[in-house]
């Protein structure tokens, strides 16, 4: 008997034409029998043509620029401008609240106002990544701007002494708008880049640095003058809703939406958590990004507390945010040569290091040289921890690349949500400043260690991928 042609797709294409011909027994060697073979093997070849088509169908390509790609990383850059350039300024809001609108509560109860909204920013980005995937992208868009800019107003009327009236408007109203915005508006930019993917995010995320810039300068500025900190706070708020309906306008996808096989399942997510090398990655990602915020959030407050012109101290955080602003575009254009990883272990050891520099921020030479220097490698850290996910990614349809982005969010809220809580519990309020700084040190040594053992495992994937 011959091979039953339901099961014709079990046996390996190389050796189908054999299996067919030696499968024919001798009573059917006449013409209709060899016309019944080449009817099978052409059947088979169009079957085989017909899947290579359909894979190869599933490859997106890449424009790697053009006018609708370099809009949509500017409405990016916007977005996070507006977001994480607020989460980055947070160290003014921490002086302003420890000496004036909320001086009864402890440094780790202020900062759990900025903790729980960097949280919200990650956490919120597996649900978004989710609807992104699925093609909701400008409802992700929108209705997080809408829900921020609404906070943001609530923020401005906040009243002194009423924690619950800035944890819930700062911390979490604004954290979750700004979770729909974020994540979608940096994985945007996979649609129109491959070669040049890490410095388009990098140019994405600096956005943040800008913000990073501006922010601390106007909202010190504003706090300190007769408008106070309500006009403050709506300035920037008016501000926001500019950039944000201009993001709102020029962005747009380009890939269709994943269909449901296409999306982040369960046998996808098996498989990435299979991925020792990524999850390695993901656990060195999370202690890395528990300590680097440390001194963006107290760094204000260090050299207030220690004597430094009170002029000079309002532009220390964005003497930093200007630093990593660099930090953020030039380690970006090296990693797309050398691989993410290669730039982003360095970055996070010397990182590790600098923080050890902040007991000398003691006077302004040392505020200076320690804002720049730890402004420009923890940038590199920062911006490289998204687009060093490509370096896992497995499938050329890039179907696992929204779950291993979503995963990495989720560990990283809460990293976010409970690093510099700590480093404020640590520090107390006797202010004992060795405390919180060796732990943010020593968790960014780990995850340099964590990115320095899957280095091999990483580099050798990514010189055999062709995605």
């Amino acid at each position: 008997m011959g091979i039953p042609l339901t099961h014709i797709d079990e046996v390996p294409p190389g050796e189908r034409s054999s299996s067919i011909n030696s499968s024919i027994t001798p009573d059917r060697s006449d013409s209709s029998a060899k016309e019944h073979t080449e009817e099978l093997e052409i059947g088979v070849q169009q079957n085989d043509t017909q899947k290579a088509k359909s894979w190869t169908a599933q490859i997106p390509t890449f424009p790697e620029g053009g006018l609708h790609a370099w809009l949509t990383v500017l409405g990016g850059t916007m977005v996070t401008f507006c977001t994480f350039g607020v989460v980055q300024s947070f160290g003014v809001y921490q002086d302003y609240y420890a000496r004036i609108a909320l001086p009864t509560r402890s440094p780790a109860q202020i900062s759990l106002i900025g903790s729980l909204q960097v949280f919200f920013v990650f956490a919120i980005g597996l649900p978004a990544g989710r609807l992104f995937d699925a093609g909701y992208f400008r409802v992700c868009l929108a209705g997080g701007s809408l829900l921020y800019i609404f906070s943001s107003f609530m923020l401005s009327i906040a009243q002194p002494g009423h924690y619950y009236q800035f944890l819930l408007s700062q911390g979490i109203g604004m954290g979750i708008g700004m979770g729909f915005m974020f994540l979608p508006s940096l994985t945007i930019t996979s649609h129109y880049f491959k070669v040049k993917r890490s410095l388009a995010m990098g140019i994405v995320i600096a956005g943040s640095s800008i913000g990073g810039i501006i922010y601390p300068i106007l909202l010190n500025n504003v706090f300190s003058s007769s408008a106070g900190f309500g006009w403050g706070v709506r300035a920037v708020a008016f501000m926001d809703l500019g950039f944000l309906l201009t993001a709102n306008c020029i962005m747009r996808t380009r890939l269709p939406p994943l269909k449901a096989s296409q999306n982040a399942g369960g046998a996808t997510f098996l498989m990435v958590v299979k991925d020792l090398p990524f999850m390695l990655y993901v656990l060195g990602a999370f202690l890395s990004f528990w300590g680097i915020f440390v001194p963006f959030f107290y760094l204000q407050v260090h050299a207030s507390l220690h004597g430094v012109d009170p002029v000079f101290v309002r532009y220390a955080i964005t003497i930093m945010n200007g630093a990593s602003l660099f930090g953020r575009t030039l380690p970006n254009f090296l990693a797309d040569y050398i691989g993410p990883l290669n730039v982003m272990g360095p970055s996070a050891f010397i990182s590790a290091s600098l923080i050890f520099g902040m007991f000398g921020a003691s006077d302004i030479a040392g505020v200076t040289t320690f804002a720049i220097f730890y402004g420009f490698f923890s940038g590199g850290v920062v911006s490289i921890s998204a687009p060093a996910v490509g370096s896992f990614i497995t499938h050329p349809d890039l179907s696992d690349f929204g779950i291993r982005i979503g995963i990495l969010s989720f560990a990283l809220a809460f990293a976010l949500l409970t690093g510099n809580p700590i480093a404020g519990a640590l520090l107390t309020s006797n202010h004992i400043w060795y405390r919180p700084l060796i732990f943010a040190a020593v968790v960014v040594f780990a995850g340099s260690a964590c990115f320095a053992l899957i280095w091999k495992s990483v580099s050798t994937r990514r010189k055999s991928s062709k995605i």
